[in-house]
């Protein structure tokens, strides 16, 4: 097929993202057509790409319009409105999952647990819940960790005060408290549609961390000092070197197959489409708790979903391939 992979500008931004090569070369090893498209601030270049291309589908890895990560779901309705096929999640999907308020709304109606919590801008209250410190405090409205900080865990008024400042400041979005859940971090993979199916389960193990850190998958645990994820810059992160992801292997089979349970149960409650990653966390007495949902999650050869679905025979290629039939099936006609 003719395959346009669509992706945000400030991919191209030093340090490059790999995932454009890796997806590209991949489909065309798979014997498709490969162009590319950057989101930037202007819709009218998009649509001029995406004409001169004439797509048979659209890879859809864009993850922002003009820098903003809560207009990805703008994106994905412009591909609706230009009649094009594309993979990952529908606009409605991407606009719930990219507002952690509305997930975890979304979510407590299908009886799907997750932290309480409460939403706070300019003074107003948006939602209270009964919640208690300690708290972590983060921007709703952005993902890959934005605004999560080793600071982003309060435990008193003044510092939740002073940290909703500074958030409301930065962001301009109103500010989630949400009470922070103890115990071990994980996440699930789910592939598919119809039937999905979800991927061997993926630990954060914090145990590299310095004694008195607080155990949460920050922006830089996650990206490193340069935001690369690899590399110099990352290495002299201690927060990157002090996290990995691993797969764990003292998890009773009864708690595996919970956590598969509510990974499906969160994307289908979402609607979300073709692949995701579901972040939880489990107390040490067992009660599961989502803490992030993540629709079209990153696709990086080694990043924890594409590494959980080769432990699971799904190999990269093959990976990249089931995407592009899961996207091509829901448009047979």
């Amino acid at each position: 097929m003719r395959i346009t992979l669509l992706h945000s500008a400030d991919a191209l931004e030093p340090p490059v993202d790999p995932v454009l090569d890796q997806v590209s070369s991949t489909l065309e090893t798979l014997g498709h057509q490969v162009t590319r498209v950057p989101v930037d601030a202007d819709v009218v270049p998009i649509v001029e790409g995406l004409k001169r291309a004439r797509p048979e589908l659209v890879f859809n890895l864009s993850e922002s319009f003009a820098g903003v990560s809560s207009q990805d779901s703008s994106v994905a309705a412009l591909l609706n409105l230009m009649g094009l096929r594309y993979t990952g999640s529908s606009p409605s999907g991407l606009m719930v999952a990219g507002d952690k308020s509305l997930t975890k709304k979304v979510l407590s109606f299908h009886s799907i647990q997750t932290p309480k919590f409460a939403t706070v801008y300019r003074g107003a209250v948006d939602w209270a819940g009964d919640i208690a410190f300690p708290l972590i405090v983060k921007p709703p409205q952005e993902d890959a960790s934005i605004g999560i900080t080793n600071a982003s865990i309060v435990t008193d008024l003044r510092e939740l005060f002073g940290k909703i400042d500074s958030l409301q400041a930065e962001f301009g979005q109103p500010v989630m408290l949400e009470e922070f859940v103890e115990g071990r971090e994980y996440y699930v993979g789910v592939l598919g549609n119809m039937q999905p199916r979800a991927l061997p389960v993926v630990e954060m193990d914090f145990s590299g961390l310095p004694a008195g850190a607080p155990k949460i998958a920050s922006w830089e645990a996650k990206w490193g000092a340069d935001g690369s994820g690899a590399g110099e810059g990352a290495e002299e992160s201690v927060e990157f070197a002090g996290t990995k992801s691993v797969f764990p292997t003292d998890l009773e089979e009864s708690l595996v197959e919970r956590l598969h349970e509510t990974a499906i149960n969160a994307f289908a409650a979402l609607r979300l489409r073709d692949y995701a990653r579901i972040d939880m966390r489990v107390k040490p007495d067992g009660e599961i708790y989502v803490i992030e949902v993540n629709p079209n999650c990153y696709l990086e050869k080694d990043a924890e979903f594409a590494r959980s679905a080769d432990r699971d025979g799904i190999n990269y290629h093959a990976l990249i391939s089931n995407i592009v039939e899961f996207a091509s099936a829901r448009y047979a006609r």
